[in-house]
């Protein structure tokens, strides 16, 4: 029988899924068939899977430390937040349909066989299963048709190792309080807590461990250092993105925060670009008037995010950025954004209707029902590299823009481009994770503007003006939410 190790945490972000990915490279190192499992994952970063469905991020990337490839059974229930108050339902990949909190909540439990099945599965094919739990494996109010913590540890019986950040401090609290509260059956379950992201000394918390391991007569192991290198792989929660820019590098690229953000991981590998900065601008905060390149990310409401973007002003800003001959990019949501419409005939996304969209492409997008899943590999036409990368969305984008497409796949066009070549869409996700295009890319791109801006040909913009006390009374009338208080 297969063996199995459930990693639950004292709260969000204590590091489960950093552990459970080492943990399958160190026992992959050890000649073990590791595979990587968390029963309900609720992220917008998503992955791709081999097998044609979609999953967390953060279960790919430990697939990847396990040596093996990222099917659906590692994560068979997905959440995807669509609002505040409402998510995608995917289940073994695919979605399913779209319920609030309040609907998924009542029924989850429903989806507690397939979990199981998904779990048996990996078990035929592995020595042992590290699984994740999710959040936080205190909220004793949600327990109550739970499957992602203790409801499916006592369903496959899955022993389990409690982790709590002592970077937040209240550490043995947090460890010794969730034992307190949850249901002793449940209690009876955990073999050991673990202390993670331990900074200094680890000798300093000997006294602590002894405490902990007398309080709660379980073993706790660690100190686990802190990893900084952790910064660097992708990460699975929106709130990691508040404190996401990185850089000082001249080539200047800035990306609006829109409220459902998806597959953000897609910027990950600019950001450790050598002379590359990256700026995710906050709501409420224009976006930097020195960018190269705009690029606007992958959203899973595509019609809500392009909204928020006007509140924010930022299809101004990105309307002057254009005007100036600055780099615009879209992708997957993004692309559908800088595009003349956004249908959504079927509701798909919230309420029925068509949104104008931001006009930078000729190409008009339809939101359809099925989802878009697959693996690509392509040419990237502007710089001839190869690029690699996956499709995720619902939506057919058509129009005379696609006659000049970003990219080819196979003898298919991929993408669209304007006509002076300053505006692209595409897509195609993780595509700079492909060194040569990425690089190529970037290089081109700070060519141009550099061109640019030795021969003065940029044009002063509006909001330039504006700040170097030369506006007109016309950039006032243009340019009302940025200047009405500098006029």
């Amino acid at each position: 029988m297969t063996k199995a190790l459930m990693f639950m945490g004292t709260g969000s972000d204590v590091g489960k899924s950093l552990i459970v990915a080492g943990l399958c490279r160190a026992l992959a190192n050890r000649g073990l068939s590791v595979a990587p499992f968390k029963p309900q994952n609720m992220s917008n970063n998503a992955a791709v899977t081999n097998d044609g469905g979609e999953i967390g991020r953060a279960q790919a990337l430990q697939a990847r430390a396990a040596r093996r490839p990222p099917i659906t059974a590692m994560n068979p229930v997905l959440l995807k937040p669509e609002d505040e108050t409402g998510s995608q339902v995917v289940v073994r990949g695919q979605r399913r349909t779209s319920l609030s909190a309040r609907q998924y909540w009542s029924d989850r439990v429903q989806l507690l066989p397939e979990v199981l099945d998904a779990f048996g599965e990996l078990a035929a094919t592995a020595d042992i299963i590290l699984v994740e739990g999710a959040g936080s494996a205190s909220e004793v109010n949600l327990r109550r048709g739970d499957i992602a913590n203790f409801g499916f540890a006592q369903a496959a019986q899955v022993p389990v190792v409690l982790i709590a950040d002592i970077h937040r401090g209240g550490v043995i609290a947090s460890i010794v309080g969730t034992l307190a509260v949850v249901d002793p059956a449940d209690a009876s379950l955990v073999r050991a807590s673990l202390i993670n992201k331990f900074f200094g000394d680890p000798a300093l918390f000997e006294s602590g461990k002894a405490f902990l391991a007398e309080r709660t007569g379980l073993p706790c192991l660690g100190p686990v250092p802190h990893f900084a290198d952790a910064c660097r792989l992708p990460a699975e929660d929106a709130l990691a993105l508040e404190a996401y820019s990185s850089g000082q590098g001249s080539f200047h690229i800035v990306v609006p925060r829109l409220p459902r953000i998806a597959n953000f991981d897609d910027l990950d590998p600019l950001r450790t670009e050598p002379g590359v900065a990256v700026t995710l601008v906050q709501p409420g905060t224009p976006l930097p008037r020195d960018a190269d390149l705009v690029l606007l990310p992958g959203s899973k409401s595509t019609r809500a995010d392009l909204q928020a973007l006007r509140q924010n002003g930022w299809d101004i800003d990105i309307a002057a950025h254009h005007r100036a001959g600055g780099l615009v990019l879209g992708v997957c949501g993004g692309y559908q954004m800088l595009g003349k419409t956004i249908a959504d005939p079927n509701g798909i996304e919230g309420a029925p209707g068509t949104s104008e969209g931001l006009g930078l492409l000729d190409v008009d997008t339809v939101l359809a029902p099925t989802k878009q899943l697959r693996l690509e590999r392509g040419i990237h036409l502007g710089t001839g590299q190869e690029l690699s990368g996956y499709h995720m969305h619902m939506g057919v984008t058509s129009g005379a823009g696609r006659a000049r497409p970003f990219a080819r796949i196979g003898d298919e066009p991929e993408g669209a481009v304007s006509g002076d070549g300053i505006v692209m869409g595409t897509y195609l996700h993780g595509l700079f994770a492909a060194d040569g295009f990425r690089r190529a890319f970037l290089g081109n791109a700070a060519s141009r503007t550099s061109a640019m801006s030795q021969g003065s040909k940029r044009r002063s913009t509006p909001w330039q003006r504006i700040l170097n006390g030369t506006s007109t009374s016309m950039d006032c009338l243009l340019w009302p939410r940025r200047s009405r208080w500098m006029c």
